[in-house]
């Protein structure tokens, strides 16, 4: 682990740790989340990693040799030889990123790749007058996966999924390509409107603020907003419902939130009040 966090930080990837599968109970720290009930194991920050992160050796040796801990790359922190920021894209599948950019007339070139237990990280460097986030623009709904810039991390290579799986860099040797400006267009295009349908379980009169409350989230704020409306409706529930999760749950997932994610926040919030 301390030899991959090396070979990364020397090529000025700026790192921290992040939770481990091997360890008796997720390291995480994040707001809204409980590490004694995480399922979501090997991907959690173990700090808060916007203030927190490295190139150093020393300290990269305190957290990835003294500790148990899976590597992260803080995606807002890197910068490339031109001053460029870092883009990943975070394919589901095999060949996700390749299908889309066939499907829009383009050809995907080579670039650093990360190996996943799903599919695969590739590194790109966007133009540094460009301040990307992680929203999909135009390709939500086109592409199988996410992208991560800005106020952002991804778990690197050399750490380790729940599944056992090794996070894998294909080629050492292959630095980061210039982001294609088909993307970089694509990214920052406002994705196409789309007709809200109401959420499905019909929703008591009393959730149904909560709900839209979820769905008017902004991209920075979508994890804290349902964490805060999960805790208000079981307040309101004595007795909750799967009715009540499952409205939350598909609100999040249409603003853009991944699944699981998604559930860990409302399993969160539910544990935090009945613990209340």
């Amino acid at each position: 682990m301390l030899d991959s966090a090396l070979f990364l930080a020397a090529k000025d990837f700026h790192l921290f740790p992040a939770d481990h599968p091997g360890l008796p109970q997720c390291a995480g720290r994040a707001r809204g989340h409980d590490p004694a009930t995480c399922t979501d194991r090997g991907k959690h920050p173990a700090v808060a990693f916007t203030r927190n992160h490295s190139t150093d050796p020393a300290k990269l040796a305190y957290w990835f040799h003294t500790q148990l801990h899976n590597i992260a790359v803080c995606v807002g922190a890197c910068r490339g030889p031109a001053g460029e920021r870092l883009l990943v894209v975070d394919s589901d599948r095999p060949g996700a990123i390749e299908d889309t950019a066939a499907a829009l007339g383009h050809k995907w070139l080579p670039t650093m790749r990360v190996t996943t237990a799903k599919g695969h990280h590739d590194y790109l460097w966007a133009p540094r007058a460009m301040k990307l986030g992680n929203g999909l623009g135009s390709l939500r709904g086109r592409f199988d996966g996410d992208v991560r810039a800005g106020n952002a991390y991804v778990i690197a290579a050399g750490s380790v999924h729940a599944t056992g799986v090794i996070y894998t860099l294909e080629d050492p040797e292959r630095p980061p390509a210039q982001a294609p400006d088909w993307l970089i267009s694509a990214l920052q295009a406002r994705p196409a409107a789309t007709r809200r349908t109401p959420v499905s379980g019909q929703p008591s009169g009393n959730l149904t603020p909560l709900v839209r409350f979820v769905l008017e989230s902004r991209e920075k704020e979508r994890n804290n907003r349902l964490f805060w409306a999960s805790c208000r409706a079981f307040e309101a529930n004595s007795a909750p419902s799967p009715n009540i999760a499952s409205s939350l749950l598909e609100a999040a997932v249409r603003i853009g939130l991944p699944e699981a994610e998604a559930r860990q926040t409302i399993t969160s919030a539910y544990r935090s009040r009945a613990a209340r």
